[in-house]
């Protein structure tokens, strides 16, 4: 087998099979294939596309190129949820602790924030004494024990995803539906999980801006985990406007808190409902999204859900304290409100760019060795829909340098536009796509 036949085969429209692809993908991990012959085939792909087949076994073909990490030891069904990125997003770190409470084992792995999305990872980092590094063994044995436990992606997982994503990163073929895809599941198969739960995002602070190019990706994904046979479903949300009020690593980890002691805002706890809920209905534990719903709700309002926190936060290092004080938190030092200079509403956020602030403050990295700040960031007092009024303040910026506070703020203030007659808010659950297609939420 050569790969200037599977480069030819490509070009000329043909699908490859599964061992052409295991050929190629295997070959490139270790080295056996160069750059250059991989840059062609993925441009080949990137105009002649790949078909449910191919894109499944380059998945496979992925997710079997490294370790795989084997959960089997873990009682029960282990559900994972993946979100696709976006700003002020800290599901996790709600829906996690809710659904364990509920017995249904998490055993997550988690990536780090990169450019104007933020990492699960980083914000746990925030919690005094907690640390994201767990041997395999006490990994599965939290999770036996307090059925929740949250690692750093290993750096064997996946390994060719890595190879393949710089070279599309290069190349301008990051913009395939079928690499894309492959690229975030590879990921998730690899960690062991019996089910996924897929949180899409859609909008200005979304890889996805257009809410049918979200949709399409969650269909092909969903038809890649169920095709691997794993039980997925997808969640199409709204990331017009960050989620939550807080954005920056510390400031996240204290919303959670809050919404998990029932003092959260009302989108982060919608969003972690109702994707914590179709959790249960993959672990067996319910059929019915609503059944689910208010068993998490009921989580909340009986304590079982932050004292499910304080435990997982225990397990892992971590001051529990911090449940009941927040503010045992890297706090920055500079505070500084911006104020309204006229009255009306929102009208749009441009999310991406309150992801920038949160970036420009130190709260993320510009290049993956970045080194960032945990307590900064911003936190919104308004949002789309909202009524303000001259002189009140719109946010809430937290920071540690005058001149990154400055170029902040100018670069929040882009990101507002307002109207001076009433704005409809956009639900924030569009789409929940199954293996039986596409429903409106």
């Amino acid at each position: 087998m050569r790969i200037y036949d599977i480069i030819m085969k490509k070009r000329d429209g043909y699908a490859l099979n599964r061992e052409e692809i295991e050929f190629f993908v295997n070959g490139f991990t270790k080295g056996d294939i160069p750059d250059y012959q991989i840059s062609a085939l993925l441009m080949a792909i990137y105009f002649s596309g790949m078909n449910e087949e191919e894109t499944l076994n380059l998945t496979m073909a992925m997710a079997n190129s490294g370790d795989r990490l084997d959960l089997s030891e873990i009682k029960g069904t282990k559900v994972d949820k993946h979100s696709t990125g976006g700003v002020g997003d800290k599901t996790s770190l709600v829906l996690g602790p809710m659904v364990a409470a509920l017995g249904v084992p998490v055993a997550k792995m988690s990536g780090r924030g990169l450019g104007h999305t933020g990492g699960t990872i980083d914000k746990l980092e925030s919690i005094p004494g907690f640390s994201t590094v767990l041997p395999e063994q006490k990994f599965i044995d939290n999770v036996n024990k307090y059925k929740i436990a949250l690692v750093g992606q290993t750096a064997n997982l996946a390994p060719a995803d890595k190879k393949l994503y710089a070279l599309r990163d290069v190349t301008a073929t990051v913009d395939n539906l079928s690499l894309i895809a492959s690229s975030i599941m590879s990921k998730k198969l690899a960690s062991g999980a019996d089910a996924i739960v897929l949180d899409v995002k859609t909008g200005s602070g979304a890889f996805m801006k257009q809410e049918k190019d979200a949709i399409d990706l969650a269909r092909e994904m969903v038809k890649i985990g169920n095709g691997a046979g794993k039980n997925t479903v997808a969640i199409v949300s709204d990331m017009n406007e960050p989620l939550g009020n807080s954005v920056g690593n510390a400031l996240e980890v204290k919303e959670a808190i809050d919404t998990l002691n029932g003092n959260g805002p009302a989108d982060l706890l919608e969003l972690s409902l109702v994707l914590g809920a179709h959790m249960l209905i993959a672990a067996d534990v319910t059929d019915d999204l609503e059944t689910g719903i208010n068993m998490l709700k009921q989580t909340i309002d009986d304590g079982r859900a932050i004292n499910k926190m304080r435990e997982f936060i225990e397990a892992q290092g971590g001051d529990g304290e911090v449940v009941n004080n927040t503010g045992l938190l890297p706090k920055a030092s500079i505070i500084m409100d911006i104020i309204a200079e006229e009255s009306g509403f929102v009208e749009s956020i441009n999310t991406q760019e309150i992801g920038m602030v949160s970036l420009t403050l130190g709260g993320g990295r510009e290049t993956k060795d970045s080194q960032i700040d945990l307590s900064v960031g911003i936190v919104l007092k308004k949002k789309v829909g909202d009524r303000v009024e001259k002189g009140d303040a719109v946010a809430t910026i937290y920071a540690n340098d005058i001149e990154k506070l400055k170029a902040a703020k100018d670069r929040f203030e882009r990101a507002y536009e307002f109207s001076k007659t009433p704005v409809k808010k956009q639900p924030l659950v569009k789409w929940i796509i199954s293996k039986n297609g596409a429903k409106k939420y």
